[in-house]
């Protein structure tokens, strides 16, 4: 089984006497540190006007990363083509995979939370065509050789050739988040590799897996287990009270996100399909000793997951080094060294 870290930075509002970057600092002291003990890859997320300062301009912050390590790979988890130029995305994103000598994971999305398309200004009813459209021109961008022109419904541009060309060819590894059977269905069709959130539980993690397993084989290509990356939380708990204060945390934090998420009255996002329930927030991330972690893990890897993306409390140098050394080191490709 292989680990990775998914998750944020946080940057605090305050007066002159606040240090309003020392969490983006830590963040990426945080991922240095992985490196070392044998993580394999960071997956930072995009999200915009949440009032509590999460990352997002992405891909500046992994162009820090990228120079301050050497194997980590470096994923995006997810870029909201919707919200953005795709030909300068698709620029920037081909420099972090130049300069990084090709570590880039390029996951993209279409979003699901309705203050951000809200503060955009762009409906959300549009967010599939202006998906299909970005993509589409970003991978464009990515392997033409020769000039082109596009004129679309969102987008229009005459007689350009993006540079620089990407490290990797034809182009970085896409990932795409889905949770619906028929967008699992629609990743594995376009060739993509798969996200899978933290919040849904493991028999559902598991049978989103094999829908996207099972959908792969069917086009007659040979289906790789790390294609598909699961996001869990973690936290290597001290004691039951420990574990019990951290998933309050994480139950808190799941409604203030949907808070953000929802418009009044509309359908949730099947990023959203959740129970808001102490147990069901314990049960999907994992919590507690180090044995309960563990046979968490069993249960993903006896059904075929190889690779699980770990999102911690923030800046928990502790908690990293712990799941590492206690938990990490019994399902292989763990590389525990002593830091600092």
């Amino acid at each position: 089984m292989k680990f990775g870290l998914f998750g944020s930075a946080q940057a605090q509002r305050g007066g002159p006497d606040l240090d309003s970057g020392q969490g983006f600092r830590d963040f990426i002291d945080y991922n240095v540190e992985a490196e070392a003990l044998g993580y394999a890859s960071t997956f930072v997320v995009e999200h915009h006007f949440t009032g509590f300062g999460q990352v997002s301009a992405t891909l500046n912050l992994l162009t820090y990363l990228a120079a301050r390590t050497s194997t980590l790979r470096l994923g995006t988890a997810v870029m909201v083509l919707p919200w953005h130029n795709p030909v300068l995305l698709a620029e920037a994103a081909a420099t972090v995979d130049l300069l990084s000598d090709g570590r880039l994971e390029f996951g993209v999305g279409k979003g699901y939370r309705h203050n951000e398309f809200s503060g955009f200004c762009i409906p959300i009813a549009e967010a599939d065509a202006r998906f299909e459209e970005s993509l589409g021109l970003i991978v464009k961008s990515w392997t033409s050789a020769e000039r082109f022109s596009h004129h679309g419904r969102f987008w229009n541009f005459e007689n350009v050739i993006v540079e620089p060309p990407t490290r990797q060819k034809p182009h970085p590894p896409i990932w795409m988040a889905a949770g619906n059977p028929d967008s699992i269905r629609s990743v594995a069709r376009r060739g993509a590799k798969l996200l899978l959130d933290q919040f849904a539980s493991i028999p559902l993690i598991i049978e989103r897996f094999n829908i996207y397993k099972a959908e792969v084989e069917s086009l007659g290509r040979r289906f790789d287990a790390q294609d598909v990356g699961v996001a869990r939380a973690f936290y290597v708990a001290k004691d039951a009270a420990d574990k019990r204060q951290a998933v309050e945390t994480r139950l808190a934090g799941q409604r203030r996100m949907t808070e953000l998420a929802t418009a009044p009255g509309a359908m949730k996002s099947s990023m959203l399909s959740f129970d808001y329930t102490l147990d069901a927030a314990e049960e999907s991330a994992l919590y507690g000793t180090p044995d309960e972690i563990g046979k968490k893990l069993d249960a993903l890897c006896a059904a075929g997951i190889e690779y699980v993306l770990l999102n911690g409390p923030a800046g928990s140098v502790e908690n990293l080094r712990r799941f590492a050394s206690e938990v990490m080191v019994g399902f292989g490709e763990a590389r525990v060294v002593e830091v600092g």
